[in-house]
């Protein structure tokens, strides 16, 4: 992919919409070599699609690479398209895992979805795809399951 295509290094408005974001992908340095990728996002944000209020999660997104990398600028702004849309927790975390595996096609690839509580009772959603690779070092998400306020 030539330089002046990627989003990174000028001005790029936020997507309107998911449907309107751009992931970019970039030459993976080390292709022959297995290693994890992870980004993670603790403040996540879209609207409830019923009430219009904001859902908040922190999502911890692992992948294993092929020959390409997601450029970290074009999953920002993929992940701040939500802000103003309506959407299920369980749909938007699905949106976000294909839309990469999509985009740089990696060997493996793990979304966690942590949501805070909506009603009294938050929902985590995981996906993965792929299989990890041996001797990989999958480490946990890091993230606490809900305790309430205790």
């Amino acid at each position: 992919m030539a330089k002046k295509n990627l989003q990174l290094g000028r001005a790029v408005k936020l997507p309107a919409s998911p449907d309107e974001a751009k992931l970019d992908a970039v030459p993976n340095p080390h292709p022959n070599e297995d290693y994890l990728v992870r980004f993670t996002a603790p403040e996540f944000t879209t609207l409830c699609p019923i009430t219009g209020q904001p859902d908040f999660a922190h999502l911890v997104i692992d992948c294993v690479p092929g020959r390409s990398l997601v450029e970290s600028k074009s999953l920002k702004l993929l992940l701040g398209s939500f802000r103003n849309i309506g959407g299920f927790h369980e749909d938007c975390t699905l949106i976000i895992g294909k839309r990469i595996q999509q985009a740089i096609k990696p060997k493996f690839i793990r979304i966690a979805g942590f949501w805070y509580p909506r009603g009294g009772m938050p929902i985590d959603v995981f996906w993965q795809s792929g299989k990890l690779p041996n001797g990989v070092w999958l480490p946990d998400t890091g993230v606490a399951p809900y305790r309430g306020r205790g």
